[in-house]
C-alpha cells in the first residue's frame, strides 16, 4: 500500500488569512483558553465491530472541536509503525453548535490504515498544533488526541486469508462486477476481434488493494491484454475502489468457443465471511446461422415464380378443402429469442432467462401449451419459476433449473396439434333456408 505523499501531507499555513477571515469573524473573542476549549479525538471505525485482519482497511476519523478562533494550524501525525496509510480526501472545516449553544469550529480528517500483521497495537496520539487568538495575542497551542489501542486478529480458517499466495486477499464491504463486450462475442467470426471490458468495484477499500488482471485463457482464441486502470472514489460512506480490465479477443478456429466463468473470492468485512464474485461465462461464435437467416435480404420475385406460387397455393387450398386439416405444422421460437435464452443460460441467470421467454409465453398460448405437453420442458419451466418465485430458502425449493437443457428444448421446433373442427352453427341462416324443426 503506497502512502499519499505531497497531495495530502500536512503543511504549515494551510489556514492562513483566508481561514482566519472566514472562521474567526463569527466567534466571540475569549479572554483566555479554558479547559475543553480545544479538543481532538481519534476514533477507529472497525468493520462489523470486529478486530481487523492484516491488510484490512480501518478508518481513523480525526475530529477536532475548537472554541477559540484559529489563525494557523498543522496536524502532526504519529509514525503509524506496523501500518500502511493514506489520507482520504481533503481536510474538512465547518462550524458546529455545541450543547451549550455556543458556535465552535469543527475539523475533520479521515485516514485509512492497513495493518501489516496480527498483534496488539497502540496508535500514538495525533497532535494538532494551532495558532489561536488568545485575548488578542497569537498563542501556539498543541492539542493532542488520546492514544488508541487496535488489536489485529489472526486468520484461522483453513483457506484464504491475508497471508495466502492464492487467492488474492480482497477484504471489502461489497463487490460488484460488470462485463461488457463490443461487438457481441456470439457474432464474431474467424479472424475478427471483440473487446471485453470488465469493471470490478469494491466498497470499503482503496484501488491499490484490488487484484491484478485475471487470466483469460482457453483453447481456440487469441487474447491481447489492454491497460488496467484504477481509481478510488471518496463517498460520504467511505471509499469505493474501482479497477477496469480490458482484453481484445480473436477466435482462431471455426468452432463455438466456450469461455468459463472467472471466480474472484473476497472477504465480506461486514458479515466476516468468505464470498465469491464471478465474471460470467460466455461463448464466442454460435450466433451467426440465426443472424444470417434473419439478415437475408428480401429478393424481388420474378413473375414466373409468383405465378407458380399462386398455382401451388391454389392447389393446396383445394387439397385442404377436399381432405381436411389433418396435417399438423411445426412452430419454433425466433432466432433472437433463442440467442437470448442461450446467453442467459451461459450466464446462469434465471431472471434474464425468464424475461427473454416471457413474450413467447404470453404472446403465443398455443406454443406455450405445446411446451407444457412435453414432460422435460414442463419440468424445466416449473423449476425455473420455483427458483424465482417460490418462498423460502433456495435449499427448500428443490433442484434448480437446468437452463442450458431448457434453452435447448425450447429452441427445438414443436409439432402443433391439429386444430379442432368448428362446432356447428346453431343460428339459422339469414336467408331463412334452415331445415324445418321436427
Amino acid at each position: 500500500m503506497v502512502s499519499v505523499r505531497s497531495a495530502f501531507r500536512n503543511r504549515r499555513g494551510v489556514l492562513a488569512a483566508g481561514l482566519a477571515f472566514v472562521l474567526l469573524a463569527p466567534l466571540p473573542l475569549r479572554a483566555e483558553i479554558g479547559p475543553g476549549d480545544l479538543t481532538l479525538t481519534v476514533t477507529p471505525e472497525r468493520n462489523g465491530n470486529a478486530d481487523p485482519f492484516s491488510r484490512e482497511m480501518v478508518l481513523l476519523r480525526i475530529h477536532g472541536v475548537y472554541r477559540q478562533p484559529i489563525l494557523l494550524e498543522e496536524v502532526i501525525q504519529p509514525s503509524l509503525a506496523n501500518f500502511s496509510w493514506t489520507q482520504l480526501g481533503r481536510d474538512a472545516w465547518s462550524k458546529t453548535r455545541l450543547p451549550d449553544g455556543q458556535v465552535a469550529i469543527a475539523f475533520d480528517r479521515v485516514v485509512a490504515i492497513f495493518p501489516h500483521h496480527p498483534g496488539d497495537f497502540t496508535i500514538d496520539p495525533f497532535l494538532h498544533r494551532l495558532t489561536v487568538n488568545d485575548g488578542g495575542k497569537r498563542v501556539v497551542v498543541d492539542v493532542p488526541s488520546a492514544p488508541v489501542t487496535l488489536p489485529v486478529a489472526t486468520w484461522t480458517k483453513p483457506v484464504g486469508g491475508p497471508d495466502a499466495k492464492e487467492p488474492w486477499w480482497l477484504p471489502a464491504k461489497d463487490v460488484t462486477i460488470t462485463d461488457s463486450w463490443s461487438p457481441d462475442p456470439e457474432t464474431v467470426k474467424l479472424g475478427e476481434t471483440t473487446r471485453r471490458i470488465v469493471t470490478l468495484e469494491a466498497q470499503g477499500m482503496v484501488a491499490e488493494g484490488l487484484p491484478p488482471r485475471p487470466v483469460m485463457r482457453t483453447r481456440g482464441i487469441l487474447t491481447f491484454a489492454g491497460p488496467v486502470t484504477r481509481e478510488t472514489l471518496i463517498t460520504p460512506s467511505g471509499p469505493v475502489a474501482r479497477v477496469t480490465y480490458q482484453w481484445d479477443v480473436r477466435p482462431a478456429i471455426e468452432e463455438i468457443i466456450p469461455l468459463d466463468a472467472i471466480v474472484i473470492p473476497w472477504f465480506d468485512t461486514v458479515s466476516r465471511t468468505l464470498r465469491e464474485a464471478e465474471i460470467p461465462a460466455r461463448q464466442i461464435g454460435g450466433g451467426l446461422p440465426d443472424r444470417d437467416d434473419e439478415a437475408k435480404p428480401v429478393l424481388a420475385a420474378s413473375p414466373i415464380v409468383v405465378a407458380s406460387a399462386a398455382v401451388t397455393a391454389f392447389g393446396l387450398g383445394l387439397a385442404l378443402l377436399g381432405f381436411g386439416s389433418g396435417g399438423a405444422g411445426r412452430r419454433r421460437l425466433d432466432g433472437r429469442t433463442r440467442r437470448a435464452l442461450r446467453r442467459a443460460a451461459t450466464a446462469r441467470d434465471p431472471r434474464a432467462f425468464r424475461a427473454a421467454l416471457a413474450p413467447a409465453l404470453q404472446g403465443d398460448p398455443d406454443l406455450a401449451r405445446a411446451w407444457r405437453r412435453q414432460p422435460d420442458i414442463a419440468a424445466g419451466l416449473d423449476a425455473l419459476d420455483r427458483s424465482l418465485y417460490a418462498p423460502g430458502a433456495p435449499e427448500t425449493q428443490g433442484p434448480g433449473p437446468d437452463l442450458a437443457g431448457l434453452a435447448a428444448g425450447l429452441s427445438r421446433p414443436v409439432r402443433m396439434p391439429p386444430t379442432a373442427a368448428h362446432p356447428p352453427d346453431r343460428l339459422a341462416p339469414l336467408d331463412g333456408s334452415a331445415a324445418p324443426r321436427r
